[in-house]
């Protein structure tokens, strides 16, 4: 009883106090008073809110597993904003739930959403990206999806990506011929996504017969003028290149494929000049013709590239290459037009290379 008294007495100073203290307030003070947001601030708070609330749309439909304290962390926000964010979503019609088993976030299997309201700069880039895809050595099968993406777009987008595709074409990449390795390529890109073995008949010419591998896949990437594998054989320790136009077979195998956990292509081929890496590396000065050296620095042809002018219009283009094998051949498409500076041992061998070229032709 003494407790409840005291605790009435302990309210009733409280609300003396507080409203003592209002009664002190002068009426135009502003002292306690909310800032008023404007209006460029509001905007500002509704376009982050926005970006956030797609950033989690983003998240449920990746393959993560998150909780709503690991998307809370992802948003770097409360656990409570993302429960609003999860009702903003909600009401969008966004099918998600809580998995109890997986103890995450996610959203119903075969939810998409439409693809109606890309830009007339994004209906560009996709005409762009399936004429470029078409052309021999690229054909990947791009039109399918572009024709998708027509049929759920507006008749307006739909005739945009037609007169796109219509005003562009892709002419003599001169790329390797690939039309006949769709499947090899396909295969290489389910083994790598689902983390399998291949095996096929691999025909290097280096060799009189084919060769049959089980490769661990690390990588699918397409390097100068064609399709490679980078892979390591059930056999090696180190990975190889292997070009995909030498498989005479390729399939994938129910076995679990092994590779390091962090792979980088631009590790693996260093400095190469394209996809062969030498075991030497060089510094590589070569002197281009006024006349070729327009045509020349129009071009980046390789990731170390350095162009130094002459008053007279030559120019002088220098590389890091590691081994010389690749680039000599590069060098001699331009004969008549470019002098080796250094290395020694490069000008030696586009001399040798010349020589040989004019015994085969000469008579």
């Amino acid at each position: 009883m003494g407790i409840s008294r005291n605790i009435g007495r302990s309210s009733m100073g409280m609300k003396k106090a507080t409203e003592k203290e209002k009664s002190n307030r002068s009426p135009g003070s502003k002292q306690h008073a909310i800032p008023k947001r404007s209006e460029e601030d509001r905007r500002a708070h509704q376009a982050v809110r926005l970006a956030n609330v797609m950033r989690l749309q983003e998240l449920l439909l990746g393959h993560g597993k998150f909780s709503v304290k690991g998307l809370a962390a992802e948003l770097e926000c409360s656990e409570k904003t993302i429960h609003r964010y999860l009702e903003v979503l909600e009401i969008a019609g966004v099918p998600w739930y809580y998995d109890r088993h997986e103890k995450c976030y996610r959203v119903r299997s075969g939810f998409k959403f439409s693809v109606s309201n890309l830009s007339p700069d994004e209906l560009l880039g996709q005409a762009a990206a399936t004429v470029v895809t078409e052309a021999i050595g690229l054909d990947v099968g791009a039109r399918p999806a572009t024709r998708k993406i027509a049929a759920v777009s507006s008749e307006q987008a739909a005739e945009l990506l037609a007169d796109a595709e219509a005003v562009m074409t892709v002419l003599d990449l001169k790329l390797a011929d690939h039309s006949r390795h769709q499947e090899m390529i396909r295969t290489v890109q389910w083994s790598l996504i689902q983390g399998k073995q291949v095996t096929g008949q691999y025909q290097s010419p280096y060799q009189e017969r084919p060769v049959k591998l089980i490769l661990h896949p690390y990588r699918l990437c397409l390097a100068g003028q064609a399709w490679y594998l980078i892979g390591r054989s059930t056999e090696e320790e180190a990975p190889k290149t292997y070009r995909i136009a030498r498989f005479q077979s390729l399939r994938m195998i129910d076995a679990a494929a092994e590779k390091p956990e962090v792979f980088s292509l631009d590790g693996y081929f260093g400095n190469a000049w394209c996809v062969y890496r030498g075991q030497e590396a060089f510094d590589v000065e070569i002197e281009f013709t006024p006349a070729a050296a327009i045509l020349v620095t129009e071009t980046k042809w390789h990731k170390t590239q350095q162009v130094r002018r002459l008053p007279d219009g030559r120019a002088v283009l220098s590389f890091k290459v590691d081994g010389l094998d690749e680039i000599v051949w590069w060098i001699l498409g331009w004969s008549g037009r470019v002098k080796v500076i250094k290395p020694q041992r490069l000008r030696e061998m586009v001399v040798e290379k010349l020589q040989t070229g004019i015994e085969m032709n000469r008579g």
